[in-house]
Parts: structure tokens; C-alpha cells; sequence
């Protein structure tokens, strides 16, 4: 076997064995290498420190639990945590997001995953997606808000699937909103807002921008974006069937490749929210695509 074989064959062993403790002792132990070399291998091939590895592993399965609707507590005891606390702050500390962030886009499946070989084909070649950095100063929305929970909803936050599952396509919240606001910009924005971490509660915001509040109707949630500075992420430009999966398709990619080797963490202070503008009606672009404004700071 090569060194890839080789390295492959332990990050294979980490998510066969993710319950259970691991070591790099036992890691190099399996690759056939000394503890030093191993580490230094394995460093080198996949980016990450070994156990800085296996954290992140441990943590993106941890997460597939609290999809299925386990208790914080018990998931993070489970996967070496002692604490919710505990949990919450090795979640940042690995990804630069919380995991709130993480549930509310993550697939409903088990982590992909690494193939080291495929990684190291693709090194220089395929469609690398870079975020604008762009200060966005204060700005108010105006829409409506739909309650709802993680287990009652398809897992993604993309306004399409969502529209689809609640029967909103039919526009009638998109049409009283520009028929009442009369917005100065078309634009709709699209805001997860109180995600309750411990009941999987959350409301889902479909908005537009206002100058003002004063044309909103009781029935409208009014809501003011601090200023802030964003990495904002535009998906590929594709047909309007693979709209959905390509949203999808670009959190996967903020949230699994982007977030770990940016230099950047989420400002979790302030709000992410997607974006659809004129590039998502199919009447005017044959290939339509949107935007992800995600709030960021420089690591410490």
C-alpha cells in the first residue's frame, strides 16, 4: 500500500469506530507508522491535525443525532462531550458556527465520506466557490413568519422546498407583500429567526426591504439587520429543477469546505439569511441562481 492507502485506511477506521476512543497511538498503529510519522503524514494529506480530525468527525455525526431528535445532553455524553456547554463551544471552536446554524442546513444523512485519493485528483482542478466579503450596513425588512419545527419540515432552509411543503407556492404571501409594501427594490429576503436549539422550534421569515415600517399591516413581522460584514455566496447558475438541490448544494459547501480553512467564524450575533432577486425567475434567465449572506468575523 502508498501512504494515501494507508492514511485512508485510518480515516476509514475513525468513522467506523466514532462512538468509541481514538487515539493517534492506535491511528499510526493501524497505518503501520510511528506515532511522529504518522501524525506528520497525516497532517500533511488531509489539512488537519489527527485529533483535530476525529473531533470534527465526531461532532458532524453528533449532529446526525440531534437531527433524529435526541436530547443535547445525552448526544454529547455519547460522543465524549461532558456538557451541552461543552458540546456548543467544541462545535464553534472546530467549524466557526454554531450548531444551530449546522441542523438548520445539513443534509439528514450521515457525514460524507473522505476519500483522500479524490481529494488529492481535485487539487487543482474543479469550480472553487469564493464568497464576496462585502460591509452591509443596516437595512429593515417586513414580511411574514411562518412557525414551524425541525421535525415537521424538510431539512434545509431554502426558501423553494420550503414554499412547496407549506403550500405557499402559489406566491399569495410573495404578492400582499409587494401589493402592501410597495418596496423600493425587488428582492425577497429569507430569515430562520428564534431557532430554539432544545424543542427544534424556529420561525421561517420571507421578507422584502423597506425604508420604513409604516406601510406594514399587523399581520407583517417587522425586523431591523444590524450592520455587519458578509461573505456572501452566489449558486451556480442552473435549471430550474436542480434550483433546490443547488441551494442545498452550496450550504453543504459554506458549511463542510468554506468555514474550516477561511480564516472567518460566524458573527452569530447578527443574521445569515438567503436572498432571491430577479437571477431566480425563470422568465427572465434560463439558468437562475440566489444568494447566502452569511455574517462573519476574523478568528481569534
Amino acid at each position: 500500500m502508498d501512504y494515501v492507502e494507508l492514511i485512508q485506511k485510518t480515516i476509514d477506521y475513525i468513522d467506523d469506530n466514532i462512538l468509541e476512543e481514538i487515539t493517534v497511538d492506535k491511528l499510526a498503529s493501524i497505518a503501520g507508522f510511528s506515532t511522529y510519522h504518522y501524525y506528520r503524514i497525516f497532517s500533511s494529506f488531509v489539512g488537519f491535525s489527527v485529533m483535530e480530525y476525529v473531533t470534527k468527525r465526531k461532532l458532524q455525526f453528533a449532529l446526525l443525532e440531534l437531527q433524529k431528535g435526541r436530547k443535547i445532553i445525552n448526544v454529547a455524553i455519547d460522543y465524549g462531550f461532558e456538557t451541552h456547554a461543552g458540546f456548543t463551544k467544541a462545535f464553534k471552536r472546530c467549524f466557526g458556527y454554531p450548531p444551530s446554524l449546522y441542523r438548520l442546513h445539513a443534509p439528514n444523512n450521515l457525514p460524507s465520506k473522505f476519500d483522500l485519493s479524490k481529494l488529492i485528483l481535485n487539487t487543482t482542478g474543479g469550480i472553487i466557490i469564493e464568497p464576496k466579503i462585502i460591509e452591509k450596513e443596516s437595512f429593515k425588512i417586513v414580511g411574514f413568519e411562518f412557525k414551524n419545527n425541525l421535525k415537521n419540515t424538510l431539512h434545509t432552509r431554502d426558501i423553494p422546498a420550503f414554499w412547496s411543503q407549506r403550500g405557499l407556492s402559489d406566491g399569495t404571501c410573495e404578492t400582499k407583500l409587494y401589493d402592501t409594501i410597495k418596496p423600493p427594490k425587488h428582492g425577497e429576503y429569507c430569515i430562520c429567526i428564534n431557532t430554539n436549539m432544545e424543542t427544534d422550534d424556529f420561525s421561517y421569515l420571507l421578507g422584502v426591504g423597506v425604508d420604513d415600517f409604516e406601510l406594514a399591516t399587523d399581520d407583517m413581522y417587522q425586523l431591523e439587520i444590524p450592520s455587519a460584514t458578509y461573505a456572501v455566496f452566489t449558486t451556480t447558475p442552473v435549471d430550474e429543477a436542480d434550483f433546490v438541490s443547488s441551494i442545498q448544494g452550496t450550504w453543504n459547501y459554506i458549511l463542510e469546505d468554506w468555514f474550516p480553512t477561511s480564516g472567518y467564524e460566524i458573527d452569530d450575533t447578527k443574521y445569515d439569511f438567503e436572498y432571491y432577486d430577479e437571477h431566480c425567475h425563470t422568465w427572465e434567465y434560463k439558468k437562475i441562481s440566489m444568494e447566502i449572506y452569511i455574517p462573519i468575523k476574523l478568528k481569534k
